[in-house]
């Protein structure tokens, strides 16, 4: 009997070739999206079930749960791939849009992960793999809204690992660099910038200058998929996976510097 993966944010970007690849490895898999209209044709049909999810929403998480039992009759591996986006210095990013992102970046996890355990932890067996960011273990100006929340996903994710161990479930997370996908294009729409306050101006343009040549490395969704792919196969219980090689000098900074060396380090590269 074939096993199933349910993905959320599925449309598009790393969603979609995470999809993809699992479908192509002859997986059945629930692809989940807000807007079933901008699904992605991954293929034998009788293998795939698109369905609506907003992760914010817990009647539509439910509905598309039970949507994927009753199509395939069982769940073994979640992929929490939804995310949001959020560009600017923290002063000009308001309120409302940081409460977006960890709508959906830290509670819609949660929101999903919530309705799943008690499935997996009934069937004594399962996992969660939750693509989090090279972002969550790093800082970066000019992404610290987004980045925060990644930084509270890692903590989440390794804090319940550990209690679902007890239960026999597996926990991972991937940590991808950059993705060269539409994310930041849709990101860039919600772009703050220096939030209309001129004495930002020289810093903005000087990080943005930075990130312009680490975004030239960027990984391609498929490699992130390839990735996950791995991570939910290799038979280990293994919690974090690297992926992407643009910002992998900031992390191999992060841990082999001292405190005070890694913040010289940076404000060097960044400041």
């Amino acid at each position: 009997m074939n096993k199933t993966v349910l993905v959320t944010g599925a449309s598009s970007g790393f969603g979609k070739a995470i999809a993809q690849r699992f479908v192509n490895q002859g997986w059945n898999v629930i692809s989940s999206m807000r807007n079933t209209a901008a699904a992605a044709d991954l293929g034998d049909p009788d293998n795939v079930l698109v369905t609506q999810m907003d992760v914010t929403d817990p009647t539509s998480i439910e509905r598309a749960i039970k949507a994927g039992l009753d199509r395939f009759g069982e769940l073994d591996v979640l992929v929490n791939n939804a995310g949001f986006g959020q560009y600017g210095v923290f002063e000009g990013v308001s309120q409302d849009r940081i409460q977006r992102n960890f709508d959906v970046n830290v509670f819609g996890v949660m929101n999903v992960m919530r309705a799943v355990i008690p499935i997996f932890r009934k069937q004594k067996d399962g996992m969660i793999l939750n693509i989090s960011s090279v972002g969550g273990l790093i800082g970066l100006p000019g992404i610290s809204t987004y980045l925060s929340t990644k930084f509270a996903l890692e903590g989440f994710t390794e804090s319940v690992s550990y209690e679902l161990a007890s239960q026999n479930i597996v926990v991972k997370m991937v940590e991808p660099g950059g993705g060269a996908t539409d994310f930041h294009s849709r990101a860039g729409t919600e772009n703050m910038g220096a939030g209309g306050i001129p004495s930002y101006e020289p810093f903005i343009a000087r990080t943005n200058a930075v990130m312009a040549n680490i975004g030239t490395r960027m990984a391609t969704p498929e490699r992130i998929a390839e990735v996950v792919y791995g991570a939910v196969t290799d038979g280990t219980k293994r919690l974090r996976y690297l992926a992407g090689d643009d910002v992998k000098h900031f992390v191999d900074a992060r841990r082999k510097l001292s405190d005070e060396d890694y913040e010289v380090y940076m404000r060097e590269q960044l400041t």
